[in-house]
């Protein structure tokens, strides 16, 4: 049973930084594109990053490329996704998801096949 687990998750000010973590179990792990997309109250989700495989391409949504940052240890198992200079608007639930994707289409939700439970970032002003 795959299951991905998201942790570190909390509430911030503006300017603050947090990291996120995604465990990931029941799956072979270094074969996904792993990803990290976020969806605030009322709105539709959204792409927030990707990284290959090998970890040797990253992509990222234009707002908050300079402030993210996503990584992964593929002997832990884990992706994580560095998040500085925090604003309001990333004020969202934040979920990881494993899929197969290519440099085409990493920011595309459908081609993602597993999620996790998602983890809540706030951010005050």
């Amino acid at each position: 049973q795959v299951q991905l687990v998201e942790s570190g998750g909390g509430l911030v000010q503006t300017g603050g930084s947090l990291r996120l973590s995604c465990s990931a179990s029941g799956l072979t792990f270094n074969i996904y594109t792993m990803g990290w997309f976020r969806q605030a109250p009322g709105k539709e989700r959204e792409f927030v990053a990707a990284i290959s495989r090998s970890g040797g391409s990253t992509w990222y949504t234009d707002s908050v490329k300079g402030r993210f940052t996503i990584s992964r240890d593929n002997a832990k198992n884990t992706v994580y996704l560095q998040m500085n200079s925090l604003k309001p608007e990333d004020t969202a639930v934040y979920y990881c998801a494993a899929g197969f994707s290519s440099d085409k289409d990493y920011y595309q939700s459908r081609r993602y096949n597993y999620w996790g439970q998602g983890t809540q970032v706030t951010v005050s002003s």
